[in-house]
């Protein structure tokens, strides 16, 4: 072997042993160290062993000022940084992760969460970041989403607008993505309009078709009115957990019609009298008539959640029972069989019980040439009471206070039936010149049998 051979032989015997030195090196040094161009939570670990990125990020402040894109929105209080030694293993994990055989200028951000909790970044701050969005929405315009309504009867679509406000429920996740970081950069996510398309308002219109299908059979006492969606409700929305809500217009419209046609309070009866004559009588505090508002409610309700039959459940009235009067009789155009009747004219009364006469009398009731005569209509027995104390006024006596062993008063202004002890002229005239103060005066030896056979709310026919 020549010398120039030898001499070769080792020249490049040297350059292998280098460059597998070389590799060598390279390999440990990459196996210990972090490439040039990572992070951990934004702070730069770039050719740092993992203690020596773990001591960095142990002398970490945390700024704690939020933004959101460039602006920044809360400036809190600056922390330390929560690192310790017991976070060597994560810093380590991060380093094998990032780990390649050959130096790389890829950008790499880590996060990194350390083992002790920091309660102000985690709870306070964010709490506070969280208001802070939520007043700066109040300020911006809001996304106006697409909605389904009922419009003249018929379904229309609302169009959509985008708006300025943040979605701060993705902003939040995503600053609990950067929880650690000593500036918080938040991507300005805006919150977006639900649009025509959308599978919501699709099923807004669903629920809206199939409200115009409805019909509720709505029952008022023996009568029952077939109430369809379509021909009463005009207009009506549907919330996002597709409730609907009723424009209660054409169902008002239709209590209102019911109670002009059904309804007794304040109208006329037709009344037979215990002669067989037909007569008009005005209705005073006997009678009822549906509760509009209540009624309406109760109907938009049975509307809104598919129901198929009502009965009418909210009736009022006037005097002493204000709930309504009347309403479950029908018979006898709305008087029933059970009623006192009441003849100025020929100064008797007529009690009758499920049609039978059980009780009649001679009375005497107003004095009418005062005009203090008893007010006919049809009343009702407001309440009875034994023995009781009268007291008021009528002509001749400006002030009287007398006691009665029964009362049963039927009128709002203070008239009913009692007996009369002081009275000594029952004749049939008497309630010309010397008649009562309105009431019905009733003999003491039959008062007992009238009194025991009214009955509270049964009505009182005065003619």
């Amino acid at each position: 072997m020549t010398t120039n051979r030898k001499i070769g032989i080792i020249i490049i015997s040297s350059l292998i042993l280098v460059i597998v030195l070389l590799f060598a090196g390279i390999g440990i040094y990459q196996a210990t160290h972090f490439n040039a161009r990572i992070t951990i939570n934004g702070t730069k670990v770039g050719g740092l062993t993992a203690d020596q990125a773990l001591k960095k990020l142990k002398t970490m402040d945390l700024k704690n000022q939020v933004y959101v894109g460039q602006t920044l929105i809360f400036n809190g209080k600056s922390t330390k940084s929560e690192f310790s030694n017991q976070d060597l293993s994560k810093i380590k994990s991060l380093l094998g992760k990032q780990r390649t055989w050959w130096p790389s200028s890829q950008t790499e951000n880590y996060s990194a969460v350390p083992g002790r909790t920091d309660q102000y970044r985690t709870r306070a701050l964010k709490k506070e970041v969280e208001a802070k969005l939520k007043s700066l929405n109040q300020r911006l315009k809001a996304p106006k989403d697409a909605q389904a309504y009922l419009d003249h009867g018929r379904i229309a679509v609302s169009g959509s607008e985008a708006g300025k406000q943040y979605d701060i429920a993705k902003l939040l996740k995503n600053y609990d993505s950067q929880e650690y970081r000593s500036e918080i950069h938040l991507q300005p996510v805006l919150l977006q309009p639900i649009k025509e398309n959308s599978r919501i308002v699709k099923n807004e219109k669903q629920r809206l078709q199939k409200l115009l299908q409805q019909t509720v059979n709505y029952q008022v006492q023996n009568k029952t009115y077939s109430l369809a969606a379509n021909k009463l409700i005009q207009y009506a929305t549907v919330s996002k957990d597709m409730k609907i809500t009723i424009n209660p217009t054409g169902i008002q419209n239709q209590i209102a019609a019911i109670n002009r046609t059904q309804s007794t309070l304040d109208k006329s009866y037709i009344f037979k009298t215990h002669s067989g004559s037909v007569i008009s009588v005005k209705g005073q505090t006997y009678g009822w008539a549906l509760d509009a508002g209540r009624e309406t409610a109760l109907i938009e309700n049975a509307f809104e959640n598919g129901e198929k039959s009502l009965k009418a459940d909210n009736v009022y009235g006037i005097g002493y029972n204000t709930f309504g009067v009347g309403y479950h009789t029908t018979t006898n155009n709305g008087i029933g069989t059970t009623y006192a009747e009441v003849s100025i004219r020929e100064q008797r009364i007529w009690i009758y019980k499920n049609g039978q006469l059980v009780v009649t009398t001679p009375v005497v009731t107003g004095r009418h040439d005062v005009h203090q005569d008893t007010p006919t209509g049809v009343w009702y027995v407001m309440y009875k009471q034994s023995p009781s104390t009268l007291k008021g006024s009528e002509a001749g006596s400006a002030h009287y206070s007398v006691k009665v062993s029964y009362w049963a008063q039927f009128t709002d202004g203070g008239v009913g039936f009692h007996d009369a002890s002081w009275r000594k002229n029952w004749a049939n005239s008497a309630y010309l010149t010397d008649g009562s103060g309105g009431c019905v005066n009733t003999p003491p030896g039959i008062m007992k049998s009238v009194y025991d056979n009214l009955t509270q709310n049964e009505p009182v026919v005065v003619y």
